[in-house]
C-alpha cells in the first residue's frame, strides 16, 4: 500500500514556481531516492512532506499530499505531522545538550516523563540507529563531542525516538567521510523494514546501492519514476539517460 500520495503538487515562492504539477505515489517500507541536479526541486519537495516550507515567507502550495488518507499539505497540526514524518538534515545538528537529552527531547515534548520509559526509548532509538554500543557509557556527555558520523546517527536516533511512520533524509551523508556514509547507508537499509525512508541524494551510486525506487527531477518537474534498477539501466526518458550518464548536471 502507498504510504504517501502526492497529487498535482505545485509550489511557489512569491511569483516564482519551484515545483510543477508533481504526482507521485510513495510505497511504504521501501527506500525512495530523489535524484537530480542542484536546484531541481528535490529538497523542496522533501521539505513539503513535513511542511518545513511553511517557514519560508511567501511560500504557497496547490495540490495535495496525503499520508495514508489524510491531506497533510494544509490542515493538521504541524507538530503532530512532524512526529509522524521525521527529518534528518544534510549537516548533523545535535542539540547542545547530553546524548541522552537529545533523544529524550521529542518524547518529553509529547508528554512522556517517566524515567524508566525514557530510558527504554533512549536505548531503543540509539540501538535502532546503530550507535548504542559507541555511546552507552557516555549518555550524560555532550552530543557535540561526537564525531560527524556519530552525530548524524544520533540525529537519526532522535528522529526515531518519537516513532515516526516516515523518515526523510536530506542529503544526510553528503558532509560525511566514506566509512560514516557506508554505516548510514547500511542503517537506512535496516530501517526500511519498519519505516518508509525517502532520501534526497546527489550521489547516484548511493541511490543505486540503497534505494528501491528512484524519482528523477529536473527544473522543478518529475521527469521519471520507477524501480531504481530500471531507471538506471533502462531509463525511458532521454533527459534521465543524459543525467545518469553524466552528460549534464
Amino acid at each position: 500500500m502507498d504510504k504517501l500520495t502526492i497529487s498535482n503538487l505545485s509550489l511557489f515562492y512569491g511569483q516564482s514556481q519551484a515545483l510543477h504539477d508533481i504526482s507521485l505515489a510513495i510505497p511504504g517500507r521501501q527506500i525512495m531516492a530523489f535524484i537530480g541536479p542542484s536546484g531541481c526541486g528535490k529538497s523542496t519537495l522533501l521539505k513539503s512532506l513535513n511542511r518545513m516550507n511553511d517557514l519560508v515567507p511567501g511560500c504557497r502550495i496547490t495540490g495535495s499530499i496525503c499520508l495514508e488518507d489524510q491531506d497533510i499539505s494544509q490542515g493538521p497540526d504541524v507538530n503532530l505531522l512532524r512526529r509522524r514524518v521525521g527529518m534528518v538534515f544534510q549537516k548533523p545538528n545535535p542539540f547542545p545538550m547530553s546524548i541522552y537529552d537529545n533523544i529524550a527531547y521529542g518524547p518529553r515534548t509529547h508528554g512522556i516523563r517517566g524515567k524508566a520509559r525514557l530510558d527504554d526509548i533512549v536505548e531503543r532509538s540509539l540501538r535502532d540507529a546503530a550507535i548504542w554500543d559507541e555511546v552507552k557509557d557516555r549518555l550524560n556527555k555532550s552530543a557535540l563531542g561526537l564525531s560527524g558520523g556519530q552525530q548524524q546517527r544520533l540525529c537519526i536516533a532522535r528522529a526515531l525516538a518519537v516513532e515516526p511512520d516516515i523518515l526523510l533524509m536530506d542529503e544526510s551523508t553528503s558532509a560525511l567521510d566514506p566509512i560514516s556514509t557506508s554505516k548510514i547507508e547500511d542503517l537506512a537499509m535496516e530501517l526500511k523494514n519498519r519505516y518508509t525512508v525517502i532520501m534526497v541524494t546527489h550521489n547516484m551510486q548511493q541511490a543505486v546501492r540503497v534505494s528501491d525506487k528512484t524519482a528523477f527531477f529536473l527544473l522543478g518537474e518529475l521527469v521519471e519514476f520507477g524501480d531504481t534498477e530500471r531507471v538506471f539501466s533502462h531509463p525511458q526518458e532521454k533527459r534521465t539517460e543524459d543525467y545518469i550518464t553524466g552528460r549534464f548536471g
